[in-house]
């Protein structure tokens, strides 16, 4: 098919070369240049070739696999590597700020390239430069130059050998000396050490240290932030108090060194305590705009959402690599056929396309729930630099929240089972070092771990839908949840689909979607009450209604969620009438096969209420 594209976009997308995948290609029924341009647009495409002809062109990128070289080179090499990316300049600020996406496209394309250069950046910049700069004022501005020219380097220290999610909990202290302006940072003992902290192993120099605060009278004041040097940038040696380990070779994500840190009343300035949520004045007094200590915190830890997000996305290119490699080799590896002298590519069985075709479709509508859900944080980000204190602000800080702690999970484990998936599909093959299969898999499987555990994420997003039953919201920010608004009357639905060929439209799952959810809302809510009833006290009912409830209820929503997202956007009236079939099948796809994961639930269903709808129902 000829491509209508016409001047630089179409050099921006060189012709394929002619191969063993040409008479696939040949049996397109869309301009494959035409799709590419719509879903990324012109000045993104320009962006990539820069970034991936930059990689290409310099010797230091050349890749060798990672078991070619020892632990402690690929870390070298991959320190260097991000030092080369920072005075390449790809991206410059102004452009960042200008088009906040461009960031997402910047590290998702090093991430295709080495995920340990992109996150090594990442934290860097994002994880460690963020957070001084959304949790600080103008006094900590100082910093962020000297992230930028490589003139020091950062890492994101929460996590402690003895408590990640449950940060509340973490017992590095953080007493302020009104006699000299200081506070002294201390790990009482072992299992306060730091721990799992990215670039903290051999490279950093500094770190965001998450430390309970006391002023002198000893009071505590909660868990804030403080910038502490723990290296001497000349010579990398720890600073005088501090004790740095490496944390060794891990299964995956080798070019980054994770390391663990314990600090012995290390002194720093009262300056050096981000002081955006709490301040403590000269003579030692605390004081903070959040009358909620609940609110401040969850201020405090709001920069970890930006990691979720990116997590999003990168979960979302690891599929897209593994996918574009089963596939391609589906297409060409041919085994048996309709006579002994004919043989057929393995895509042509149904079998695997049943297995391969569902993750392809999850590409796409992944790929723009993470774009969609970064500029909603983008969003919520200025408002909160903007000091926004609307209403409107806060339920759009809920809202994002309950949508982030569900992304990363669904996102992370769509991309584990797929790149297994992709694995087997390509036999003995797939087991090959140098397809890269083995890397994507390894490379991704923290991201169902680091930056929160996906199954306790789930327990926020249950909780705050669970909490919009006992508060009405007139409107959401995000209109995610406005639906609920309705959820009385959409349980009295009934499910009727006259052919197969009327389901082929993505609006028929999504409508059954809002059903499932609104049904795993109210199932959750009574057996929450039942359990109260029962005795049990709060945390025991949250504890006995996960499995079965809440779990599948944060996932569902998501999954509506990104259902939804992908339906408005490739039934827009801007997409060109070329791309409408192809896009249209993606969106039923990736919703059908979604949904049919959840069929046990929705037979279940239909068999306990009979009738949907015909339960008791708590008033709102």
């Amino acid at each position: 098919m000829a491509s209508p594209l016409e001047g630089g976009a179409d050099a921006l997308l060189l012709d394929l070369p002619r191969g063993p995948l040409q008479a696939y290609r040949a049996r397109a029924s869309f301009c494959w240049k035409e799709l590419v341009l719509f879903l990324e647009g012109e000045d993104v495409l320009r962006l990539k070739k820069t970034i991936f002809s930059t990689l290409e062109n310099d010797p230091l990128f050349a890749r060798s696999h990672e078991e070619d070289i020892s632990l402690d080179r690929y870390r070298e090499l991959s320190f260097l590597r991000c030092k080369r990316i920072m005075e390449y300049n790809l991206l410059p600020l102004e452009d960042m700020v200008a088009n906040p996406l461009w960031f997402q496209v910047f590290t998702n394309c090093l991430g295709m390239y080495d995920w340990s250069l992109a996150i090594r950046l990442l934290l860097n910049m994002v994880t460690f430069g963020l957070a001084i700069y959304n949790l600080g004022s103008e006094r900590h501005l100082k910093y962020l130059p000297k992230i930028f020219n490589m003139e020091i380097f950062g890492c994101f220290a929460v996590t402690e050998l003895s408590h990640g999610s449950n940060a509340k909990a973490i017992r590095t202290t953080a007493h302020y000396d009104p006699i000299t302006q200081e506070f002294i940072i201390h790990s009482p003992d072992f299992e306060a050490a730091k721990f799992w902290v990215g670039n903290m192993g051999k490279t950093a120099t500094h770190a965001v240290v998450f430390a309970q605060l006391y002023t002198p009278e000893g009071q505590c004041h909660g868990l804030h932030p403080f910038v502490v040097q723990i290296r001497n940038p000349k010579t990398l040696l720890p600073m005088p108090g501090v004790m740095i380990g490496d944390m060794g070779k891990k299964v995956g994500l080798n070019g980054i060194d994770n390391g663990f840190a314990m600090f012995h009343k290390v002194r720093i300035p009262r300056q050096d305590l981000l002081n955006r949520n709490g301040e403590v004045t000269l003579e030692g007094t605390y004081v903070t705009p959040f009358k909620d200590d609940r609110q401040r915190f969850g201020a405090s830890l709001g920069t970890l959402s930006m990691g979720r997000v990116a997590i999003v996305g990168m979960s979302t290119v690891n599929l897209k690599l593994a996918v574009s490699i089963a596939l391609r080799f589906s297409a060409t590896r041919c085994q048996f056929g309709p006579s002994d002298e004919e043989e057929v590519p393995v895509l042509e069985y149904q079998m695997q396309q049943w297995r391969l075709l569902p993750y392809l479709a999850a590409v796409y509508a992944l790929d723009h729930f993470s774009k969609s859900l970064f500029l909603d944080l983008v969003d919520l980000q200025q408002g909160l630099m903007g000091k926004d204190q609307s209403a409107r602000q806060a339920e759009l800080g809920r809202e994002i929240h309950a949508l982030v702690s569900a992304s990363k999970p669904l996102a992370s484990w769509t991309a584990q089972k797929g790149i297994q998936e992709c694995r087997e599909a390509c036999g003995g093959h797939g087991y090959l070092a140098v397809n890269r299969l083995g890397d994507l898999r390894n490379d991704n499987d923290p991201n169902c771990t680091y930056e929160g555990d996906n199954n306790i994420l789930l327990q926020q997003t249950s909780s705050y839908l669970l909490s919009l039953l006992a508060s009405r919201i007139e409107q959401s920010p995000l209109k995610t949840v406005d639906f609920l608004e309705a959820y009385p009357e959409i349980l009295g639905q009934r499910f009727s689909c006259p052919s197969i060929n009327s389901c082929l439209d993505s609006s028929v799952p999504l409508a059954a979607y809002e059903w499932l959810v609104c049904y795993l809302l109210l199932e959750s809510y009574q057996k929450l009450n039942e359990e109260k009833r029962s005795g049990r006290n709060d945390f025991e009912a949250r504890n006995n209604s996960q499995v079965y409830y809440c779990r599948p209820l944060a996932l569902a929503f998501l999954e509506l969620t990104v259902v939804r997202r992908f339906h408005e956007y490739t039934h827009q009236p801007s997409v060109p009438p070329p791309l409408r079939a192809i896009l249209g099948r993606l969106s039923a796809l990736y919703a059908l096969w979604t949904l049919s994961q959840h069929m046990a639930l929705l037979y279940q269903a239909e068999r306990r209420c009979g009738c949907p709808g015909g339960r008791d129902r708590p008033s709102r």
